[in-house]
């Protein structure tokens, strides 16, 4: 099949399978080109499904060695084999057992689909459809059985042989060259779930006892040597164990935990029952090879996919447009979590910038979608910062909505009523309407609406009656599929805020919810508050209340007091955002006239903030001194971007912000020197981060005093974080001594791969004319692999999000990564449908890089024999 002929799946053609697999025996031997695999299957027939209907079991890249129906060879002559699977035409309508013989060749599998190896380990990653690499089945979510693994290997090359669930046999077999493991996993899952690993690998401990009395052993392993950087990942599971008893009241439910580091990996995780498998960037740390920002991640992905156990797993999806019910529900859990262990403030800032700057992107392009789309090609290409952060806000809404305790009401219900079910969107919305006793019917279009609404704020104060009335209006623009858009549930926190701090609120009508609250639910809405001696400045959106663009008729006085004066963290740093993008955006277009004044109003404002209580949380002024990105000016100008526009505003506007303060950025870094040993802890990382963004300042507004620094700092630091951080000062100066201290950085970190990713992207998102050869020169350095995702997503990924190089005018910038693309899909589509997907905003840009962007996605679209994840994206980017 053609990937353009590839079937268009429908939400609205669900139907439950015809057959049921209750218990799934697979014995595995495993071989690096001949492993062999044996599945012994227990079906019945579905009451829900088609009585007489053909049992058709997917199956990709297989070939059958034998087919045993009720231990009786089926006849060829019964069934029919093809690309997609096996079909057997009339099986008995009743309870019968299938055993299934394949041979696999992992060293093969560039995919890492399936089961492949990875430094020599053997490894599986089955989301969303790789089982069907390993044996014939009903490869669906809706469809979970119990199943109990038998491993088998080579003592030398796998002495560690783990699967999901429990260990309840091993041994050495006669002879003593091989042995075998059996793992039992008692909670029905999907295939989607089944992992194996195989190797030699290093581990560390700890035994872990849970709320409930069950006595636990958590193991992390990873690559031999390796194990004195497992540690914080260790900590971290410990940590989130106890932050989701506490929090949430769910206790692990097996006796082991175990979690894999491997080098290959196309994801970040995945969350296999009691056996996750990790990328190993996500896994390893110690304070010379891992960042501030390393070890916030790892602390995050591990709650993530530990989180997954309860809403993932336990309860698992119906069907794959139902993915953001446990995509989009366990990322708002683990940023609860984060939000506890470090600064709230700050990781909602940190996630609003991760939303605007890939979803609301996402939104704005061709690439937008549902958070539950209703139709798919692909589904690998449905993993989107839609179904994951997107899927996140609404859960945070729906808790602002209906409150905390109608919120924890309804989680325990979801809990109670789902656990070992297959659900859906409506299933778990109704636990809440039962909580809460509120109609969630129109807050529901947010899982079908594509697109981020924008909403529109203007105010009036009269002073004679001491009362103020907010008009708040709300639109979404037409998205792919979807040209008319209904009006969505908002709801908008907000305070009001005088010379003095927030002003009592007293409104007419409507009725605030607790918290300050107004819920926009209609095209527009007029909200009147009283007894106010001043006429006060709005504050919207308080905490990012919703995933929305907020338009206000406020000037950048009435801002800038918002940043001096509102007790929201979140929209004091929000103010100050809105005052530097509404300059960018002018000189983006061509109007750089504001920009000079606009930059030094924000550094008196800074100036002000820095020599006052700034300091008791320096993670949140880091945040403060960074300035909305080029790509964010890009997004919001919307259409006829230049980009080479774009950046040299951001440049000036910076230069000028960074020379004013640059003296006192000086001192301010010098007061926040680390004295002590490093420590990744959120007080000590948040000292690093103001302190160096205080660097990347200074070394714009005054190049040669910030090369100076740099150099010193990369000298004379104890840690990769400020190690980094002196080479992206210094890339942002050019010259020998830039060029001296890339080398310097390369040659150290010669070793560590996952260093040098990040020595790579730094690399690549330099924004001069350069970066392109250098980036083509780089694929030829003996860290850089084709075949590695970290290394493709360092070095590629980075390019192709440098706004000016990867659009250059010349067109050159899409020509290089078309051409990685159509290379990286015949041996791993996932990796190059993601690179692609760097094309997304293509059609906001200026004529000329236009066309180009355009002519390189045609390019793409027209090589022969895509693959149905790059084919899917090409269409979908051009249609």
């Amino acid at each position: 099949m053609r990937a353009e002929d590839a079937p268009l799946i429908r939400l609205e053609d669900y139907r439950p399978s015809d057959w049921l697999i209750d218990t799934v025996d697979l014995d595995i031997v495993l071989d690096p080109t001949r492993t062999k695999v044996r599945s012994q299957l227990q079906l019945r027939p579905n009451p829900a499904g088609d009585a007489g209907a053909p049992l058709v079991l997917d199956g990709d890249e297989l070939t059958p060695d034998s087919i045993l129906l009720d231990e009786v060879p089926l006849d060829p002559t019964l069934y029919s084999l093809s690309s997609q699977g096996l079909t057997i035409h009339a099986p008995p309508a009743r309870a019968f057992s299938l055993r299934i013989e394949t041979t696999l060749d992992p060293g093969a599998n560039t995919k890492l689909m399936g089961l492949y190896r990875s430094s020599g380990v053997y490894c599986t990653q089955c989301e969303a459809d790789g089982f069907r690499r390993i044996t014939y089945f009903l490869d669906r979510p809706d469809v979970m059985s119990v199943y109990t693994v038998r491993l088998e290997a080579r003592k030398a090359e796998a002495p560690v042989l783990l699967s999901n669930g429990n260990l309840v046999a091993a041994a050495e077999l006669p002879g003593g060259e091989r042995h075998f493991a059996v793992w039992h996993d008692p909670h029905p899952k999907p295939a989607y779930l089944f992992a194996l690993v195989g190797g030699k690998l290093d581990h560390v401990r700890q035994p872990y006892v849970t709320a409930d009395g069950r006595k636990v052993e958590l193991a992390v392993y990873v690559e031999p040597g390796k194990a004195g950087r497992a540690g914080w990942a260790l900590d971290s599971l410990v940590r989130c164990m106890r932050w989701d008893e506490r929090v949430f009241g769910r206790n692990y439910d097996l006796d082991v935990f175990n979690v894999v580091a491997v080098s290959d990996f196309n994801m970040g995780a995945m969350e296999n029952k009691g056996l996750n498998i990790f990328n190993d960037k996500y896994v390893l740390a110690d304070p010379l090879t891992a960042s501030d920002g390393d070890y916030a991640s790892i602390e995050a992905i591990i709650a993530h996919e530990y989180f997954h156990n309860w809403t993932g797993n336990r309860i698992t999806c119906r069907d794959w447009f139902q993915l953001c019910l446990k995509e989009g529900l366990t990322v708002f859990r683990d940023q609860e979590f984060s939000s506890d262990e470090r600064s709230r403030p700050v990781k909602r800032i940190a996630d609003v910038r991760t939303l605007r700057s890939t979803q609301f992107s996402e939104d704005a392009g061709p690439l937008a979608h549902p958070v539950r789309p209703r139709a798919y090609k692909e589904i690998n290409n449905f993993y989107t910062p839609t179904v994951y952060e997107k899927g996140a806000e609404l859960i945070r809404m729906l808790k602002v909505l209906i409150g905390e305790e109608a919120f924890a009401r309804g989680m325990g219900l979801y809990f109670e009523r789902c656990d070992g079910t297959a659900a859906t969107i409506e299933e778990f919305l109704d636990c809440f309407v039962e909580a809460s006793g509120q109609d969630l019917a129109h807050f529901a279009q947010w899982y079908e609406q594509a697109g981020t609404p924008t909403v529109v704020a203007s105010g009036k104060y009269d002073a004679q009656a001491k009362s103020y009335t907010l008009q708040l209006a709300q639109s979404t623009s037409a998205t792919p599929g979807q040209p008319e858009k209904e009006p969505v549930v908002i709801p908008v926190a907000l305070g009001l805020v005088g010379q003095g701090g927030d002003l009592p609120l007293t409104s007419v009508s409507p009725t605030l919810k607790a918290g300050g609250v107004v819920v926009l639910d209609q095209p527009s809405l007029s909200v009147t508050f009283t007894d106010l001696p001043e006429a006060p400045t709005p504050s919207l959106l308080r905490g990012f209340s919703a995933p929305v663009r907020l338009e206000l008729d406020l000037g950048d006085n009435e801002l800038l007091r918002l940043f001096s004066a509102d007790s929201d963290p979140f929209n004091r740093w929000q103010a100050l955002q809105t005052v530097a993008t509404r300059a960018l955006v002018r000189a983006g277009k061509g109007d750089g006239s504001t920009l000079d004044a606009t930059a030094a109003a924000l550094a008196e404002a800074l100036s002000s903030f820095l020599a006052g209580p700034a300091l008791t949380d320096p993670a949140f002024a880091a945040q403060v001194l960074r300035l909305p990105a080029p790509a964010d000016i890009a997004r919001e100008i919307g259409r006829d971007v230049d980009p080479d526009t774009v950046h040299g505003a951001h440049r000036r506007l910076s230069a000028a912000i960074g020379g004013a303060l640059a003296g006192q950025l000086n001192a301010l870094r010098d007061s926040l020197t680390e004295r002590g040993p490093y420590s990744p802890a959120a007080a000590p990382a948040g000292r690093r981060a103001l302190r160096n963004e205080a660097l990347g300042l200074i070394a714009l507004g005054a190049p040669a005093e910030g090369a100076r620094l740099s150099l010193a700092q990369f000298a004379e630091a104890d840690n990769l974080t400020d190690r980094l951080a002196a080479l992206a000062a210094m890339t942002l100066i050019p010259g020998a001594e830039r060029e001296e201290l890339i080398a310097r950085f390369g040659e150290l970190y010669a070793r560590e791969p996952l260093v040098l990713d990040k020595w790579l992207m730094a690399q690549a998102l330099i924004a001069e004319d350069g970066t392109l050869p250098r980036v083509k020169a780089l694929m030829n350095h003996p860290a850089f692999s084709l075949g590695n995702p970290n290394r493709v997503r360092g070095l590629i990924g980075g390019f192709a999000a440098n706004l000016t190089q990867f659009n250059r005018a010349d067109g050159e910038g899409y020509g290089f990564v078309a051409d990685i693309v159509i290379a990286l899909d015949r041996t791993n589509p996932q990796v190059a449908s993601r690179l692609l997907g760097s094309f997304k905003s293509w059609r906001m840009l200026e004529a000329g890089r236009r066309a180009k962007a355009e002519a390189a996605l045609r390019m793409v679209g027209a090589t022969p024999n895509l693959s149905r994840d790059v084919a899917d994206i090409a269409a979908r980017s051009l249609g």
